[in-house]
């Protein structure tokens, strides 16, 4: 047990300070101090200067925040960032990144798209992030390595995929993978079948015994499409949520990814399950999936939280505009200008999606015991002018530039803006390489 009377390793000082728990709070000239990785203290800020610390830390106009939880996304996809635009979902799909996939898909691809998109997301303010890709394994080594916090979901398909033969190969290899990481601070493994369209009844009824008897969580698409639930209900005479129940899949461990076609049974068996839903509304938008209403969640229960998807198909890995795009759209889509106000839109971005993970008591809020997983934001800026509330200022007039400091465990992984672990100019280059490559085989094939 860490001794409350040992001097603070690190006192943070912004001007504002935002917990998310309790809801709605802002705190105005206070001090954070860290101890042993976590939050030993939340008081005004002549309190907080009276407790021995090693190091302050002045932070003049900025917001400290609990670090931003990017709830879904396929982290080595950065590196088909922008290689097919503005298609249609399933021909985005099977045309262009199924092929693709099959072609570049290996380890040294998912070790360098991992990689970079973990300097992404840190850049962008985000301390965790779920992941559901291919060599699921390697992910994890860049987690570690690289100081963020994640949950690595295990890709299940009934076709061959990179680095599983079958199905039943990947949830060995998974398995194997989750005794691994079991004791590891910042690594949860989860399952992740891809989809109800992709995986049969039977692996999905495999999938419930082992997460049941794993306690981990269960991550897939459901319902992206309208032609999603029309195909399920030919196929199988009822929708893909329906069929999830039947099997017993859904409960506190589930996460339905973007979840755009949503009915009175669908909501009833999310509310009577207490699942949670994962909200990627650019992604969405940008492949016309439909809308998630996320209102009409929120008010009838349900976790909602927000993801970006993979750079793939967004084309970002940038958060806080993600959760900008949600509050605007979730207006429009309930016909109301209260509808997920800004507080609320941080709570998604942070202490939902620690909830939706199974993270939500180390993580997601500013509380004393909890992890220090914190970002600073600069409000002091020319566009940020004048500041009525931090919150709103940061929802809706601040994009990730903003991103200052941020730290996971309270180790500072971004200093000033920059990555403390992580090399930038080596990742952009291998980046870029990689991009010379794939754009030299496409051309070479028309």
């Amino acid at each position: 047990m860490p001794d409350p009377s040992a001097p603070l390793d690190l006192l943070l000082l912004p001007t504002w300070l935002v917990p998310v728990e309790p809801a709605g709070v802002v705190l105005q000239d206070h001090g954070l101090g860290i101890r042993d990785g976590r939050i030993a203290l939340i008081a005004p800020r002549a309190e907080a200067l009276r407790q021995p610390a090693k190091a302050i830390r002045e932070l003049p106009g900025s917001l400290l925040t609990p670090g931003l939880i990017n709830a879904h996304g396929h982290a080595a996809m950065s590196l088909f960032r922008g290689l097919a635009d503005d298609l249609q979902l399933m021909t985005w799909l099977q045309e262009h990144i199924w092929p693709a996939e099959a072609k570049w898909v290996d380890e040294n691809f998912v070790r360098d798209g991992t990689e970079l998109a973990i300097a992404e997301q840190l850049k962008g303010g985000i301390t965790c992030f779920a992941d559901m890709y291919f060599f699921p394994e390697i992910a994890s080594e860049l987690v570690h390595k690289s100081g963020i916090r994640a949950q690595i979901s295990i890709p299940v398909l009934d076709f061959p995929t990179p680095g599983a033969r079958d199905a039943d190969e990947a949830l060995r290899k998974g398995l194997a993978l989750f005794d691994d990481l079991r004791l590891h601070p910042r690594i949860k493994v989860a399952f992740g079948p891809h989809a109800p369209y992709s995986v049969s009844n039977d692996k999905l009824e495999n999938i419930r015994v082992l997460a049941e008897e794993l306690d981990a969580g269960i991550h897939m698409h459901v319902q992206e499409t309208a032609f999603e639930v029309q195909q399920s209900l030919e196929l199988h005479g009822e929708r893909p949520l329906a069929r999830l129940a039947r099997l017993g899949l859904l409960g506190p461990r589930f996460q339905a990814v973007h979840l755009t076609q949503v009915d009175d049974d669908d909501l009833a068996l999310l509310v009577a399950s207490n699942s949670s839903v994962i909200h990627c509304p650019e992604s969405n938008l940008k492949l016309a999936s439909g809308f998630c209403p996320v209102e009409r969640l929120w008010q009838a229960g349900v976790n909602v939280a927000v993801g970006t998807d993979g750079a793939a198909s967004n084309n970002d890995l940038d958060l806080l505009g993600e959760t900008r795009t949600a509050a605007l759209l979730a207006k429009a889509v309930a016909g109301s200008a209260t509808a997920l106000d800004a507080h609320r839109a941080l709570r998604m971005a942070t202490l939902n999606g620690a909830r939706a993970l199974g993270l939500d008591e180390e993580t997601g809020s500013l509380e004393v015991g909890k992890s220090a997983d914190l970002v600073a934001f600069d409000l002091s800026r020319l566009a940020q002018q004048p500041v009525y509330d931090p919150v709103s200022q940061l929802i809706y007039a601040s994009g990730r530039d903003c991103v200052q400091h941020l730290w996971v465990g309270g180790k500072q992984l971004l200093d000033a803006g920059q990555l403390t672990r992580l090399d930038e100019q080596r990742i952009t280059a291998t980046a870029r390489s990689w991009g010379e490559r794939i754009a030299g085989q496409r051309g070479a094939g028309h």
